[in-house]
């Protein structure tokens, strides 16, 4: 098959793709269409079907694996697809692997290291805690692997939670080592817990849409309360380390106009913001280079996470 990253306008495609949306609509002229978004593991398609009725073109749903024919267009910089025929595929004419964007690194190394800074933990309320989530949930462990960490923006791919935790984890165990004011085993635990609500705030793959609880209350509050549910498990858990906790998840955004809760009046909080800030931000450059063929220094226009044009450096 050949993938989303490697069409060009002006070709002619006849693949099987998953459409991630559909949604019907009306030109300007009152003629009914349908508009379409297209995906496989390397990106997403825009597409539209501009005689729905037409002789070719078969029932389908949003999140149904269809064969597409249609031709590649321009349309305001962006690559459009102009289907002409569509049906509806049946299982085992793909491989699901083909069509949803997966992590670039091993998932099962990723998290035995994550897990490995709970072997080096030395609170044992703390150790214990984060255990009971990493080590000994089989079914969280499943989830969490296979999680994204967004619905676009960063780490909006399998393995995405994990590979976002795993980098946060490792900026502050780093910060730990430099700045002796940090309690580690509080940074580290708050880290590995701080996107722990996006397994609920988001769907799973294929969909990898916000639920009705992200929706309503966000992954901060979600995952302030999960983590605090398990506390009131544990025996005898100190109610202040709670708290600290809780507070690092509730203040991660770092500011009140970015979704945070509270605002970080801790240290470990102050240090699990830039973590998390910085993770995400290097993630968002790697993808939009991506997207560069080697070599182009040109600039690629207009980011709202950088609040900047941005470009690769020259060399």
């Amino acid at each position: 098959m050949r993938y989303i990253e490697t069409l060009r306008e002006g070709e002619r495609v006849n693949e099987v793709f998953l459409c991630k949306h559909k949604q019907s609509a009306v030109t300007k002229n009152g003629k009914p269409y349908e508009s379409l978004m297209l995906q496989d593991k390397t990106g997403l398609l825009d597409a539209k079907i501009w005689d729905p009725g037409s002789q070719g073109i078969d029932d389908f749903d949003s999140l149904d694996y269809i064969n597409v024919v249609g031709d590649l267009t321009s349309f305001q910089g962006a690559l459009q697809l102009n289907v002409k025929r569509v049906r509806k595929v049946q299982p085992g004419e793909y491989d699901p692997k083909d069509y949803l964007p997966v992590s670039d690194r091993d998932i099962d190394e990723m998290y035995e290291e994550l897990t490995g800074y709970i072997t080096k933990m030395k609170n044992p309320h703390l150790k214990q805690l984060v255990s009971s989530f990493f080590l000994e949930d089989a079914d969280f462990e499943k989830r969490f692997k296979f999680h994204s960490a967004a619905k676009s923006v960063h780490h909006g791919f399998v393995g995405g939670l994990l590979e976002h935790t795993l980098g946060v984890t490792k900026l502050c165990n780093y910060f730990a080592d430099n700045y002796p004011i940090l309690n580690r085993d509080l940074l580290v635990a708050a880290a590995m817990f701080h996107d722990i609500g996006k397994l609920s705030e988001l769907s799973t793959f294929p969909e990898n849409d916000y639920t009705d609880a992200g929706q309503l209350l966000g992954h901060i509050m979600i995952g302030a309360e999960v983590v605090g549910d398990r506390i009131r498990e544990i025996p005898d858990f100190p109610v202040k380390l709670g708290n600290e906790l809780k507070h690092c998840i509730l203040a991660h955004h770092g500011e009140l106009e970015f979704g945070s809760p509270k605002k970080p009046a801790l240290v470990e909080a102050v240090a699990l913001t830039f973590a998390d800030n910085l993770d995400a931000k290097m993630e968002t450059m790697k993808e939009a280079f991506a997207k560069v063929p080697d070599g182009n220094t040109e600039w690629l226009g207009f980011n709202r996470l950088f609040d900047s044009n941005i470009r690769k450096t020259s060399i």
